[in-house]
């Protein structure tokens, strides 16, 4: 893909520059072109440590992500899952918007210690239009959701 796509995954410590050059904060963070995680890693990390270890929960940041490569899809939302970070993660095409799946990776305990659960959005209307979706290049996977969400009666 290095050649075909002009793919090469970023150093760790690209990703601290970047993160200390953004700051922490904002609860919001968008990445287009994700990879692997990387560079989103290192923000999270930089969140996580300017709001200090004891006060952090995952609820107090999101991240929106959008990756093309089939390749790294599984990677992206495998590094999130395991940090417990809440996040989307688009897999498609950020300019034409022609989409292949959509990922919501929930913290579902709140728990900084936790991992996240991934769930697979529908090919809804109402995802269509939130994440600005021309067209699914894929047929959709079988919805799957958590059972608990944050704020509701399984707390």
């Amino acid at each position: 893909d290095r050649k075909v796509k002009k793919q090469d995954f970023t150093p760790n410590s690209i990703g601290e520059v970047i993160a200390k050059i953004v700051g922490p904060g904002s609860g919001l963070t968008h990445e287009v072109a994700s990879g692997t995680g990387g560079m989103i890693i290192q923000k999270w990390r930089a969140d996580r440590l300017s709001i200090g270890f004891f006060e952090y929960k995952p609820s107090m940041t999101f991240y929106d992500l959008e990756e093309l490569s089939d390749r790294t899809i599984p990677f992206l939302i495998f590094n999130l899952a395991i940090r417990g970070m809440n996040a989307t993660v688009v897999h498609g095409d950020s300019l034409d918007r022609k989409i292949k799946q959509i990922y919501f990776l929930q913290n579902s305990k709140d728990d900084s210690l936790a991992f996240s659960d991934v769930n697979v959005m529908p090919h809804s209307d109402v995802v269509t239009r939130e994440f600005q979706v021309r067209e699914w290049l894929e047929e959709a996977i079988d919805h799957i959701e958590s059972p608990s969400v944050l704020g509701g009666e399984n707390e």
